[in-house]
């Protein structure tokens, strides 16, 4: 399946954002895989950021990790980064971006 989410990254943290995610903790990387996820492509235009997931199981991928210490500390450590964050609870599987069209 493919979700694509939507976040929003804080406007004088961009630098910082993506120096993050040039040295993503393999522990994570690992933990993301294993939970059922091909690929994971985050898009960043100005201040916004789009992500598209392909996995198995979405909301599966969202129990797995949400209270994975890793995914916990990285989690803190974006929320510093963002204004709008992913939503790692139940609920955050709904959040999904809806299909308008598709080819």
């Amino acid at each position: 399946m493919r979700i694509a989410l939507h976040t929003k990254i804080r406007a004088d943290r961009v630098a910082e954002y993506e120096a993050a995610h040039r040295e993503v903790p393999s522990e994570l990387t690992r933990a993301i895989r294993a939970a059922g996820v091909g690929s994971w492509t985050i898009w960043r235009s100005g201040t916004d950021l789009f992500h598209l997931i392909e996995c198995d199981d979405y909301a599966r991928l969202l129990a797995e990790l949400e209270q994975l210490p890793v995914n916990v500390a990285w989690q803190a450590r974006m929320d510093g980064l963002l204004d709008v964050a992913h939503d790692y609870s139940a609920e955050g599987a709904e959040a999904g971006l809806p299909v308008v069209w598709e080819l």
